[in-house]
């Protein structure tokens, strides 16, 4: 039986893979890339850009992140131990960003080992479409089986996007929604990824738009009901509670609490019927990879990226 070098994306899905005894050893991937600055390589530099970012903006130590990020991605450089990779991420904006940051570790460090991919997706025999770690041990078995074997030409799809990504000219990355590979969910990731920068007609971006238009449309009694309609229909996203949580605090002028329901402001209603332009209420200096946010304008008409 083949000795695999299995990279799990978080530890809840880990849990769930580590239960079926697969051989081989499991690293389990810590990071939510899809947010903060990047570089293209995983490096001192590269941990230290990271290190700031998710200490101002989360309070996670850099202690904290040597030992649950550095001390796993630093076990992958053992690849000769093993005699194939097996990655496990989620068909979602945030395992695809981290998946495509690992395989670019795996090429950097000339891992030249045959990869396979395990990622959600809706089998034979399935009701719908669920993440990787709520499905039972059976169906997660199923997955395994099924996992997608990786071609060159795949591993250098991943490795150019990701390169991309790190850059500063995110306008690069709308023609390769279109590149065909059998990362299935890639193209939606990209698409995703692309319609966070601010709408060019009102400043806020197409996720934050439908936190708005969840508060129109539905009865949401207070913060916590929010964040649970928010985590739910987020679409190809994938964010963490923290990470919807942060960006609820950002819409706050948009919204209030009544006695009985959270309600759109007058901005609120402004700036999900497009009357009035937010960006400069907005505006800060975070990045998505290597590209400054509000450098950048997306323009839904067209579904293209303006550069400022």
């Amino acid at each position: 039986m083949k000795n695999s070098l299995h990279i799990v994306n978080g530890d809840s899905l880990a849990e769930q893979m580590l239960q079926l005894q697969l051989p081989g050893k499991t690293i389990i991937w810590r990071e939510l890339l899809c947010e903060g600055p990047t570089e293209k390589e995983i490096n001192a530099s590269f941990y230290k850009i990271r290190k700031q970012f998710l200490q101002d903006t989360y309070g996670i130590s850099a202690e904290n992140y040597e030992d649950r990020f550095i001390s796993e991605v630093e076990k992958l450089k053992d690849f000769e131990d093993y005699d194939n990779v097996v990655l496990w991420f989620e068909f979602d904006l945030f395992c695809h960003i981290n998946m495509l940051a690992a395989i670019s570790f795996l090429t950097e460090n000339k891992a030249k080992k045959p990869v396979s991919l395990v990622c959600s997706k809706k089998l034979k025999g399935e009701k719908e479409l669920q993440p990787l770690s709520h499905l039972n041990l059976k169906e997660l078995q199923n997955h395994y089986d099924q996992r997608i074997e990786l071609g060159d030409d795949d591993l250098e799809i991943a490795n150019l996007i990701w390169e991309l990504y790190c850059g500063n000219d995110p306008m690069k990355l709308k023609p390769k929604i279109k590149t065909n590979s059998n990362f299935e969910y890639l193209s939606s990731s990209i698409r995703a990824h692309i319609e966070r920068f601010p709408n060019s007609v009102t400043g806020i971006n197409t996720l934050e738009r439908n936190v708005l238009r969840l508060i129109d449309s539905h009865e949401i009694k207070n913060e916590n009901h929010l964040l649970g309609y928010a985590l739910q229909y987020q679409g190809y996203y994938g964010y963490s509670d923290s990470q919807m949580q942060r960006l609820l605090d950002k819409l706050k002028i948009f919204y209030e609490q009544t006695e009985d329901q959270i309600r759109l402001t007058r901005d609120g209603y402004q700036a999900l019927e497009g009357k009035k332009n937010f960006y400069r209420d907005l505006q800060n200096n975070e990045f998505y990879g290597g590209a400054r946010i509000f450098d950048f304008l997306y323009d839904s008409e067209s579904h293209r990226l303006l550069k400022l």
